[in-house]
This record gives C-alpha cells, sequence and structure tokens, in this order.
C-alpha cells in the first residue's frame, strides 16, 4: 500500500512576489501583466477554435468535440477578459468620484 504523504502549503514552495520585485514595479504594472495575459489567453483559445474548425470542415479532424472544447475555451476567455475590464473600469470611475 503506498504511503499518503501530507500536503504542504503552496506559499512556503512558490512565494507570490519576491521582495526584489516589489521595488521595481511600476504602478499598475500588476493589472497591466494580469490585463495582458487574458488578452494572450483570448488570442491562444481563438487559435485553438480556428484550427479545430478549419480541421473539421476539412474532414480531419478525428473527434468532433475538440471543436466544442476550444470553442469553449475561447468563450470562457473572452469572459474573463471582458470580466477583468469590467473590474478595471469600475476601479477607475470609483477613483474619479473620490474628491479631494
Amino acid at each position: 500500500m503506498n504511503h499518503i504523504s501530507q500536503i504542504s502549503p503552496l506559499w512556503s514552495t512558490m512565494p507570490l512576489t519576491k521582495v526584489e520585485e516589489k521595488e521595481n514595479v511600476t504602478p499598475g504594472a500588476a493589472f497591466a501583466d494580469i490585463f495582458g495575459s487574458a488578452v494572450e489567453a483570448v488570442r491562444q483559445s481563438d487559435e485553438e477554435k480556428s484550427h479545430a474548425q478549419y480541421l473539421l470542415a476539412t474532414g480531419q479532424l478525428d473527434n468532433p468535440a475538440e471543436l466544442q472544447i476550444a470553442a469553449s475555451k475561447y468563450e470562457m476567455s473572452v469572459s474573463l477578459m471582458v470580466q477583468l475590464r469590467n473590474k478595471g473600469l469600475e476601479a477607475y470611475n470609483e477613483l474619479m468620484r473620490i474628491s479631494l
């Protein structure tokens, strides 16, 4: 029988940020990185979906469920990017409402 090892906390093995990185971060860079990765995920999932559509149209796709999976990934990545954009706009509008 295999021995089950205890699960170690994620933050002890992989720190979220390093102290050196915090000193060199420009304001807004974290949101820009997150939004940039969301845009890249949309681009990649669109390429996967388009490739699956091409393979289906040419009769080269063995499993038609792959097209549905690729389309769902694309839809989810677009939805995430839109939600990020909306949250960014909400935060910007809140900052604009602050009176100094």
